[in-house]
């Protein structure tokens, strides 16, 4: 590999020093098993790398990731592995029948999968977006699931853009702890933009929360930074 540019790498004792910091974060989090994830950081991009045996603990390691200060960017390349006596296809699609059955935020109805190898694809038309990721969450804990494909759309809405962000502000300004009005939030057929910092991976999952639970949000593109 060529060397890096000398003015990309002049920061190798912060990157150890995030390196540290989400190794710990992972140790803390129970839901990981810290030994199975390696960490390398390089200009501030931590890259996950290892092997998992469940799709829940790839999401799990990427937010412990997150939510450490300092990282800007997750690249998850842990691949998820699935022992031989795991649930076969069959046995998956009829736990993701009843996990989106049950959950009461989710249209299921509407929903249909297909599971390849463990991995489940979601199809199918709800009326927000907020719906289109609560099915997504309402599998990722399964066993035997090797990855999700949210294929699912969001229905088209008549409000105007200029309505959807004015909702969207009056949301981000009932939720959040301080005022928000660096933020930019661009707003094309339904598709939210999000730019601009925010001073911790809470208040960043405040703002994400707050948009993706407003009606007329088909999709939303995250470009949110932490100060």
């Amino acid at each position: 590999m060529a060397d890096m540019p000398a003015a990309l790498n002049d920061h190798p004792k912060s990157d150890l020093a995030i390196q540290r910091k989400v190794l710990d974060e992972l140790a803390w989090d129970t839901r990981v098993t810290a030994t199975e994830v390696g960490v390398e950081v390089r200009d501030g991009v931590v890259m996950l790398v290892g092997t998992v045996d469940s799709w829940a603990k790839k999401v799990a390691a990427e937010e412990a990731a997150h939510r450490v200060s300092g990282v800007l960017d997750v690249a998850n390349e842990l691949s998820v592995v699935i022992a031989d006596d795991e649930p076969s296809d069959t046995d998956v699609a009829t736990a993701v029948r009843h996990a989106l059955h049950w959950d009461v935020f989710v249209p299921d109805q509407r929903i249909m999968t297909t599971i390849t190898a463990g991995i489940v694809t979601l199809r199918g038309t709800v009326d927000t977006y907020a719906q289109r990721q609560h099915a997504a969450n309402a599998i990722r804990n399964l066993a035997g699931v090797r990855g999700v494909v949210n294929e699912i759309v969001v229905e088209p809405s008549n409000i105007t853009a200029e309505a959807l962000r004015a909702t969207i502000r009056n949301a981000l300004d009932r939720h959040a702890d301080r005022e928000l009005d660096k933020l930019e939030i661009d707003v094309d057929r339904g598709r939210v933009t999000l730019h601009g910092h925010v001073q911790s991976w809470r208040e960043h999952d405040l703002v994400v929360g707050a948009v993706t639970g407003t009606r007329g949000v088909k999709t939303v593109i995250d470009r949110l930074r932490l100060a």
